[in-house]
């Protein structure tokens, strides 16, 4: 990483623009950034810190701190421009805190929302935006330059006080710092994944134990009791001798299987000739049963045909008078249709004379066929009065229909002189409808403008008063985990000091008798120190240690919590104020005299809610601008429409006049016609319905006379054909014929019951005949259910022998079946547990548990163990010459009660010859030891492949505390660092270095503001 320019505008104590060029400080290696007390030389780290980051270094990052200057004009915003080159990518950062700043309009400020922007330069587009988000710029930098903010300023920044802490960091501290610094996330996963890899073979393992315990459950089932002769193996997962156990005891199943299949076949076969010789007694016992039976019923049955013998004779005499009676019946039935047509014939004359006058009861069909005639000519003669007739209806219908013209053209001409009469009235009214409308609608554009932004003003109001009480609640939080913090790190060094007071009985509580002292060399322990009472033990110690930690992390938990909150709270604030000179109403009335940075959420609910009842009564007047429009449109379509039809109505009832005479004319003319045609009857249609009846009549009396006499004969002629038929068939008479009639049916169901008594008869005589049945009736009678018994019992043992067989084949294929089921779980599991044993093996290698680790370290440590052993190298080249060759810092693998090993730091003092912790270091010993190690740091971190190039470094403060010889020594060795193209910058207001550091960047201060200037005085050290 390397800075090219900062850009500072009314930051700190600088009031105006103010610009940093680090090219040119850099050129030289070695810069100097002085100036007097309180100038403001740490706000131009501050600057760096808060360009990359947005925030400044925690030291300076607190409640009520303000980044804006105090002398910058009201109208000069508060930003802060940084330009770097960073992961090969020239990039720009631009950062505005949130600050307050004047009203556009009126009186008063607003607060305006923090800002940020990222720009990259490329070499043919120039400067492009990549992100205005604080979280994407964040993100962004936070991972080209590899470094939280609190990391970067210990290693880059390395500030007033905090610089030698990564000396005197403890090992989980320092390993956090170095596991981002060299990336050794890799080394971590490869842990993990061998962890998993360990988990998921010895989950294998052990399902694969678990299956062949579950198949040697399966094969003890299928061997069934006798399995007992055996012992299964015991449940135990994860051992090898398991499966050969397993095996074993299956062979020695499958081997019984065997012999009791054999012994089942043995069985089976007994019962099986046992049960054929049951099942042929049974069959012949059932054989002569059978016959004897057989016998028996043939006997029953000859004896009742010979009782049914009379009934069969005469059925057959019924059938024979039948079969002769089918010869009479055609002449039969023709007398009987003869005979019925005839009296059909009879009681339809009758009918018809019954409607006769009687002067023709008794004429001829020639008389009454004339008359008929007669009448049909006269009613031809009718036909031109019913078309008179109908015409005169007509008239009528025609002249009833001119009534109604007439009575509605008269309604129609009134109903439109009312409506005409008040036009003027109604044409009024609509137009100041128009108009009430039009002006509603330019009202409810005004109050719509209005209402949008008092929304906003009320949402960001809510939001404001939520956020003031989150504030509150935050501070609290700070304020106790502030406190919590400070006890819980006095709680620590307490106990600490407390153990070390004790750490001889803790040291005594580890040796043994033989093995030589730690301390003194000793083998013999003649008087161990023993622990006194309220001994801090080790645990106990990092147990504070942790709490003091939690307590630490909590508080710079809430220290952000609440930078958001109030960040947020500013926010809500500029929203609620609205802009400047807001805050009229529809009419100008404002949110109620209020001033708007102070309105109150009720005050800005009223002030929406009247708004909104304002807006809503001016949007529903002027829903009704085009509905006015279109009433008035109508109503003069209507006023047009009337005018006509009130001329059309006049029309129309001068036409209807001239109508109604014609009408009467030709009725009067139609009337008399009517008279002479109608005679006696009320119309012509009355007058010819009565004709036709009576032709009718007459029709109908002709008719029935001539067919009357047609039957007659016919049945005469009948009667001679059924004497004639009745005689060649051999009856003495018709109704003898008659008598003999029977159904098809009648006929089929006597047939039947002869057929059937002769085949039974038949049927009988063949039984009667059989020797085989004869020669069984004469032997004892049989008995079937004792054989069925006998047979029953030979069955079962049947069944019971073929059970068992099935039983004993199905148990030995499924031993076989399991067995080799067994065997290939075996073979296939001996790959795995290989596998497992290996994998097992590196991951407890890797992870520290592994008795070959004797270090116990895990891998990452380990990885970043020789990154400290680098660090301490390249820190004790410099750190020889800062001390002249007296101090040498070196690397611990031993434990120091923490979670990790490997990553101790400690100094060699060569004028003792003795290892001396790093917290011994006096205040000049510390600041160059710190600073030599800060710059060992810095050039693994640069050599590391992959690793961040740190090119610019800042020290500040801390040479006052050097003798002059000393300070020679260090300025050499970071003069050294131009031959690696670094620079360093130096912030101090040590007058010594200004003579001794050529290329300086001075602050000076003034009233109106600190101002920065460049300076280049004599060569280093002169």
């Amino acid at each position: 990483m390397r800075l090219h320019t900062l850009a500072l505008t009314a930051f700190g104590p600088f009031g105006t623009t103010q610009e940093v060029d680090f090219d040119a400080l850099s050129s030289a290696g070695l810069f100097l950034l002085h100036g007097p007390t309180g100038a403001g030389k740490t706000s131009v780290l501050d600057a760096v810190c808060y360009g990359l980051y947005g925030a400044v270094p925690g030291a300076r990052q607190g409640p009520g701190t303000s980044l804006r200057s105090d002398h910058a004009p009201a109208d000069l915003p508060t930003e802060v421009r940084l330009e770097l080159t960073v992961g090969g990518r020239r990039l720009e950062v631009t950062r505005s805190p949130a600050q307050p700043r004047p009203k556009r309009r009126g009186g008063g400020f607003t607060t305006e929302k923090a800002q940020s922007l990222l720009r990259e330069h490329d070499p043919v587009k120039g400067w492009q935006a990549l992100s205005r988000s604080h979280q994407e710029i964040g993100e962004e930098i936070g991972r080209l330059i590899g470094m939280s903010r609190e990391q970067f300023c210990q290693v880059v920044l390395l500030p007033q006080g905090d610089f030698a802490r990564f000396l005197r960091a403890d090992a989980e501290a320092r390993g956090k710092l170095l596991g981002r610094l060299f990336d050794t996330r890799r080394f971590a996963a490869v842990e993990e994944r061998l962890a998993e890899l360990r988990r998921t073979a010895e989950a294998r393992v052990r399902t694969g134990d678990e299956q062949i315990l579950a198949l040697a459950q399966r094969i003890a089932q299928a061997a069934g009791p006798a399995a007992g002769e055996t012992m299964l193996p015991e449940d135990r997962p994860g051992e090898p001798g398991l499966a050969g156990g397993v095996l074993q005891w299956a062979a020695v199943a499958r081997s019984g299987a065997h012999e009791r299949l054999d012994i089942a076949h043995c069985a089976l076969a007994t019962a099986e000739s046992r049960h054929a010789a049951a099942r042929h007694a049974l069959d012949a016992e059932r054989e002569l049963a059978r016959l004897q039976q057989r016998y028996e019923e043939t006997r029953r049955r000859a004896a009742g045909l010979e009782e049914r013998r009379a009934e069969r004779d005469r059925c057959h005499e019924q059938l024979s008078r039948a079969r002769k009676a089918d010869l009479v019946a055609p002449a039969l039935e023709l007398r009987d249709e003869a005979e019925r047509a005839h009296r059909t014939a009879s009681d339809a004359r009758a009918r018809s004379r019954a409607g006769l006058p009687g002067e023709l009861a008794d004429a001829g069909a020639e008389r009454l066929a004339a008359l008929e005639r007669e009448i049909r000519v006269e009613l031809g003669t009718l036909d031109a009065a019913r078309r008179a007739e109908q015409r005169t209806l007509e008239i009528d219908a025609e002249r009833a229909g001119l009534e109604r013209q007439s009575r509605a053209d008269d309604e129609m001409i009134q109903e439109a002189a009312d409506w005409l009469a008040g036009w003027d009235t109604t044409r009024r009214d609509l137009q100041e409808r128009i108009e009430t409308a039009q002006e509603a609608a330019t009202r409810a554009e005004q109050l719509a403008g209005q209402l949008a932004p008092a929304r906003k003003r009320l949402d960001a109001a809510h939001r404001r008063d939520a956020l003031a009480v989150q504030e509150q609640a935050a501070e609290g939080r700070l304020t106790g985990a502030r406190e919590h913090a400070v006890a819980a790190h006095e709680t620590w060094l307490g106990l600490r000091e407390r153990r070390l007071r004790g750490i001889a009985a803790e040291l005594a509580a580890e040796l043994v008798d033989g093995t030589a002292c730690a301390v003194c060399g000793s083998a013999e322990h003649p008087e161990p120190a023993l622990a006194g009472d309220g001994h801090v033990d080790r645990a106990t110690e990092e147990a504070a240690l942790t709490a003091h930690r939690r307590a630490e992390r909590t508080r710079a938990d809430a220290e952000r919590e609440l930078e958001v909150l109030r960040e947020r709270l500013a926010a809500a604030r500029a929203d609620a104020a609205g802009p400047e000179g807001s805050g009229g109403g529809a009419h100008g009335t404002g949110t109620g005299g209020a001033d708007s940075r102070t309105s109150s959420v009720a005050e800005l609910a009223a002030y929406v809610d009247r708004l909104n009842q304002e807006h809503k009564d001016a949007h529903r007047l002027a829903a009704g601008t085009h509905g006015a429009r279109e009433t008035l449109a109508a109503a003069e379509r209507e006023h047009l429409g009337r005018l006509d039809e009130r001329q059309q109505a006049e029309r129309r009832a001068a036409a209807r006049t001239s109508q109604r005479e014609a009408l009467d004319r030709e009725q009067s003319a139609l009337e008399a016609e009517l008279v002479k045609s109608r005679g006696t009857s009320a119309s012509v249609a009355e007058h010819a319905e009565l004709l036709g009846r009576r032709a009718g009549l007459l029709a109908e009396a002709v008719e029935a006379l001539r067919a009357e006499q047609s039957a007659a004969q016919s049945s005469k002629e009948a009667d001679g054909r059924v004497a004639d038929a009745a005689f060649r068939a051999g009856f003495d008479t018709p109704r003898a014929a008659a008598a003999g009639l029977l159904g098809e049916t009648a006929q089929r169901e006597l047939q039947h019951r002869i057929d059937a008594w002769q085949a039974e008869s038949a049927a009988v005589a063949d039984r009667l005949a059989e020797e085989d049945a004869r020669a069984a009736a004469e032997r004892p009678p049989a008995t079937p259910d004792a054989a069925l018994t006998a047979y029953d019992l030979t069955a079962r043992l049947l069944r019971n022998g073929a059970t068992a067989l099935a039983a004993a084949q199905e148990r030995r294929t499924e031993l076989g079946r399991l067995s080799g089921h067994a065997a290939d779980e075996v073979r296939r599991l001996g790959p795995l547990r290989s596998e497992y044993e290996r994998v097992a093996r590196l991951a407890g290698l890797t992870a520290g548990t592994s008795a070959d680790n004797e270090r116990r370290m895990r891998l990452e440590a380990y990885v970043l163990a020789a990154r400290l052993e680098q660090v301490a190298a390249a820190a004790t080249a410099r750190l020889q010459k800062m001390s002249s060759g007296r101090y040498t810092l070196v690397h611990s693998d031993a434990r120091s009660g923490g979670r990790r090993a490997g990553l101790g730091l400690h100094v060699v003092d060569s004028w003792t010859g003795r290892e001396r912790d790093t917290a011994t270091l006096s205040g000049g010993e510390t600041f160059f030891a710190s600073l030599a190690l800060a710059l060992g740091l810095a050039d693994v971190v640069t050599d590391e492949a992959g690793g961040v190039r740190l090119d610019t470094l800042f020290i500040d403060e801390g040479f006052g505390s050097l003798d002059e010889q000393t300070l020679d020594e260090v300025l050499d060795v970071l003069d050294s660092l131009r031959e690696r193209d670094r620079s360093v910058g130096i912030v101090s207001h040590v007058a010594d270095l200004r003579r001794r550091i050529p290329a300086q960047l001075e602050v000076v201060k003034d009233r109106h503001g600190s101002a920065v200037r460049h300076r280049t005085t004599g060569t280093l050290g002169g």
